[in-house]
Order: C-alpha cells, then sequence, then structure tokens
C-alpha cells in the first residue's frame, strides 16, 4: 500500500535494465521522484542538479567484475560531491566486510539481491529521512552564520530632530507594518542601510533575519550565485552546496545595496525571483519557494538609468513600490551634534577612552563642515578624534575636516592619499552625485571608485 505522503527523489544506477525497470514500478507510487540510469558516469550530472536524496547504487558494472570495487569508487565520489545525499548500496554478494567498509566511507545501508520489496521500501525511506534531516541542519547552519554576520555588520542609529528627517521616519513608519517593496535613495553614507534595518525592526518579520548584500562589492561573475545560491561543481569553484540570499533571508527581509550596479544581464532573473517567489540555484533545475521582503538602496538615477536602457523599466517599477529619499548631512546639520556625540560615547567605550564628551565649539566646528561624505564621513571623524584624544573632552583641534571647497586651491594634500581623496570628492561634487560621470573623469572603473570610496570613508 503506498503512502500519501512522498518523500525525496531516488536516483537508481544498475546495468540490469530489467532490475531498472522492476524498481521503477515498485518505487514510483512511494516516492516523489524515481529516476534511472544504467550508466553510473551520467551520477556527476544527476547529483549535480541537487534535487536527489538518495542513490541505490550497484556495486558492480564491468562484465565479470564482482568485488564491489566500482561500486565503492561511485560512492565515494558522491559524497564527495554531495554529501547529504545518501547512499545504499545495492548488491547480489553479501560480502560482510565489504558492507562494513562501505559504511565507514559513508553508505547508508546496503541491500542484497534479491531483494524484499518492503524491506527495500523501509530502507530507502529511512535513507531519504536522513537525506533531508542532514540538509535542513546544512541550511540552518548556513542560515545561522549568515544572520551572525548580519548582526555583526556596522550600522549606524536612527535619529535626528531636523524637519527633514522627521518626514524620512514618518514614511518609515508607515511603511514598516506593510509588505509592499521600499526602493531606498541617497548619497553614499548617508545611512540608508539604517533606515532598512529600522523598516525591518518595524515590520511584522522582525524576530527574522535581514539579511544586508552589497552589490557594488560583488564581482559580475558572482552576482547569481550570491543571490540564488549553486550546488557543488555548478562552477570551477563551487566545492560545496551553498544557499544564496534569497534563502538565508526567507521569512525576512532581503537588502540590495546599491541594486544600480545590477548587470543588465542579470535583471530578468531577479524580477522573475521577485515575482514568482522562487528562485533557483546554479547547477540546478529544483525551484525553491522563498519569501522574503525586499528593501533596495541606491545613490544612482534610476529614472535617468530607465531612459538610458541601463535598467528594466519593469524591475524599477517593481523595487519602486514605496521609496524614500535620505537627505545629505548638509541637509540636516541640526542633527550633527547629536549624531556626534552617539559616536564619541561608543568609541569612547570601544576603546576604553576617557574623553566621551565634545565641547560648544568643538560642535560648532563639526556643524558649520559641509560633509561630503555624509554620516559615514561624520563617523570616522569622531571615531578618529577619539582614538587621538588625550583629555576628557573632544576639541575643535582633535577633529581633523577637509578643507571646504573654496579653500582646495590654498589647502596643498600633503600625501599622496590626501590627493587622491580630494580629487574623487570634487569630482563626485562636480558631477553633483553621479558616480558613473565622475568615475569617467578620473579614468577608473565606477567598481574601483565605489571602493576608494568606501577606503576613504566618503
Amino acid at each position: 500500500m503506498s503512502n500519501p505522503i512522498k518523500p525525496g527523489s531516488i536516483l537508481i544506477v544498475d546495468d540490469n535494465r530489467n532490475v531498472l525497470t522492476a524498481l521503477q514500478m515498485l518505487l514510483q507510487d512511494e516516492f516523489e521522484h524515481i529516476e534511472t540510469t544504467s550508466n553510473p558516469n551520467t551520477i556527476p550530472q544527476v547529483i549535480q542538479q541537487g534535487h536527489i536524496s538518495c542513490v541505490l547504487l550497484d556495486m558492480n558494472y564491468t562484465a565479470g567484475q564482482q568485488s564491489g570495487k566500482e561500486g565503492l569508487t561511485w560512492l565515494q565520489r558522491i559524497k564527495e560531491m554531495s554529501p547529504t545525499t545518501s547512499v545504499v548500496l545495492f548488491t547480489a554478494f553479501g560480502d560482510v566486510n565489504l558492507a562494513v567498509e562501505a559504511l565507514k566511507m559513508g553508505a547508508t545501508d546496503f541491500v542484497l539481491k534479491p531483494w524484499d520489496n518492503s524491506k527495500l521500501i523501509a530502507t530507502l525511506w529511512a535513507a531519504v529521512q536522513l537525506s533531508q534531516s542532514q540538509r535542513q541542519v546544512q541550511h540552518l547552519t548556513q542560515s545561522r552564520q549568515t544572520l551572525s554576520e548580519s548582526i555583526a555588520s556596522k550600522s549606524n542609529i536612527v535619529t535626528g530632530t531636523s524637519a527633514t528627517f522627521a518626514h524620512v521616519l514618518e514614511l518609515v513608519s508607515k511603511v514598516a507594518p506593510t509588505s509592499a517593496n521600499v526602493l531606498i535613495t541617497g548619497e553614499n553614507g548617508t545611512g540608508k542601510e539604517v533606515i532598512a534595518r529600522e523598516i525591518h525592526r518595524l515590520s511584522a518579520r522582525a524576530n527574522m533575519p535581514m539579511i544586508p548584500v552589497d552589490m557594488g562589492a560583488i564581482p559580475e561573475t558572482l552576482f547569481e550565485s550570491e543571490l540564488f545560491g549553486h550546488c557543488k561543481g555548478a562552477f570551477t569553484d563551487a566545492r560545496t552546496d551553498r544557499m544564496g540570499k534569497f534563502e538565508a533571508a526567507n521569512g525576512g527581509t532581503l537588502f540590495l545595496d546599491e541594486i544600480g550596479n545590477l548587470p543588465l544581464s542579470l535583471q530578468p532573473k531577479l524580477l522573475s525571483a521577485i515575482q514568482n517567489r522562487v528562485i533557483t540555484r546554479l547547477g540546478s533545475n529544483k525551484p525553491i519557494p522563498v519569501d522574503v521582503r525586499l528593501i533596495t538602496a541606491t545613490n544612482s538615477n534610476l529614472s535617468q538609468l530607465v531612459e538610458q536602457g541601463a535598467f528594466r523599466e519593469d524591475l524599477f517599477f517593481r523595487l519602486n513600490t514605496i521609496q524614500i529619499e535620505v537627505p545629505p548631512l548638509r541637509e540636516r546639520a541640526e542633527d550633527i551634534p547629536v549624531l556626534a556625540a552617539h559616536f564619541a560615547e561608543l568609541y569612547a567605550q570601544r576603546y576604553s577612552k576617557h574623553c566621551s564628551t565634545i565641547t560648544d565649539k568643538a560642535l560648532t566646528k563639526l556643524s558649520k563642515y559641509h560633509w561630503p561624505g555624509n554620516i559615514r564621513e561624520l563617523q570616522h571623524t569622531v571615531e578618529r578624534a577619539v582614538i587621538l584624544c588625550d583629555s576628557k573632552h573632544l576639541t575643535p583641534d582633535n577633529f581633523i575636516v577637509q578643507p571646504q571647497k573654496s579653500d582646495c586651491s590654498k589647502v596643498l594634500p600633503e600625501t599622496l592619499d590626501e590627493m587622491e581623496r580630494l580629487m574623487i570628492t570634487q569630482a563626485i561634487e562636480r558631477h553633483k552625485g553621479n558616480y558613473s560621470a565622475a568615475a569617467t573623469q578620473l579614468g577608473i572603473t565606477r567598481q574601483t571608485l565605489y571602493n576608494k570610496m568606501k577606503r576613504y570613508g566618503l
């Protein structure tokens, strides 16, 4: 009597086609999917698709060969390709020593020919259950690792009294309880990820992870693997199965920073994942359902990229259900003292320093600076001041800021790094935040510009 709940998929490998036909008929009503092959050389291709839970593996394939060594060789290869796939060995020769050796190498069980139908089904059931349990453990382990990385990542604070930032917080409070996709725009360093985390914190998904992905830091060749995951052997360096960020964020929030860097060739795949809520790992054809709330961010003008044909309009509309523009720090100068005080306390505690307060004159100096690198630059400036401070208070002399644009012609940088930082700052300001144009002026790629901006805290 067949079981109404069909677990897993079975791959049967045997050089006797009559055996394959008999087992296909016996097992097709007991398991989700049965695949058969008389040629063991096809095993890697099937295993790499990622959907096989158990392999029922014959021990001998060459005429006159009865040692079982071929089966042991293929057992080893299967476990190397997919450690969570169970292998049940199948032989007409009841060699106990061979069975023991196979179990030591990772076989789940050992079945003798001719087989007993009920015992064979029970053995395969147990093997499938074991495989599924191991995959769940692997999934949880990867999720925990990704979540730990997410928690460990740096974040600022959501605070401010300025009218412009109050409007941002009002939008956040309205959109957070919904499941709508959110596009966060603004200059580099304005705290777009902080806003994304606040939306997640106030949402119904707050007890699940928010997984951030820096699209600007991922090589184009790895975009698909990073987002959707891959199976072992999908490409040269794919040594193990690996879940993508969509799977890791399942039930929670996926935050794609610098979405404007997504190559046009991969945009249809992202659109499909958003629309269908299904992804497929590289090297597999098995669809995986996902439930994520998508938040994206960019410092690019996506509307302009759409007009230029560099960004799909349908994807833009999918991402842009709600748009939140985060103002630059120079437009919320009232918030500078609050942010500076927070960073001073944070770093004084981190570095065991006693200079956690900032004098009024120092706050005035910070408030008058234009902060082209926004909150990120302020954070690094305060951190450096705390580290170098030898007194109980942070004074104006502790804060080293770049000269205003009008002073650039009078003050010459003293090091190559300062010169490079200044040139990058001027290029970005000249092109009003258009990083592609700034990179072209500087004679470097957009990715190189992005990396240098991170290095200099811009």
